[in-house]
């Protein structure tokens, strides 16, 4: 089992950020917040290409999720990332699915699966 889903894309960094924006917002959850990676490391001196991180969230499944363990908090917000790598456009989001990897003693049901196909939707349709 795959730790992530990671496509590539054919739009601009820019692009892609904002369509992936649209289809969190279309599956009826919340960006809570974009990390600029790019702009944080350079404002240190660091290069590095565009990177964005997209923090988003659904109220019920992350409640969902906190009954059954609170340590699940430390994989919460859910996080699709879009970056740039030798001059092609990634987005990447971590898959849901292994979360019973980390927390066996949780009884995630069938959730961390529909969750885990949202984001894949959500990735699949900024292609």
């Amino acid at each position: 089992m795959e730790f992530d889903y990671t496509v590539t894309t054919a739009k601009t960094f820019d692009e892609a950020v904002q369509k992936v924006q649209d289809g969190i917002a279309k599956a009826g959850m919340r960006v809570l917040y974009i990390h600029d990676v790019q702009k944080t490391l350079s404002e240190k001196g660091f290069s590095r290409e565009p990177f964005k991180i997209i923090e988003f969230c659904s109220a019920k499944f992350a409640n969902e999720f906190l009954d059954k363990d609170i340590k699940i908090g430390l994989c919460l917000p859910c996080k699709i990332n879009v970056y740039t790598k030798d001059k092609q456009t990634f987005i990447s989001g971590m898959r849901p699915i292994i979360l019973s990897q980390f927390f066996p003693q949780a009884d995630l049901g069938e959730r961390s699966k529909e969750i885990d196909q949202i984001i894949q939707n959500i990735i699949n349709n900024t292609k």
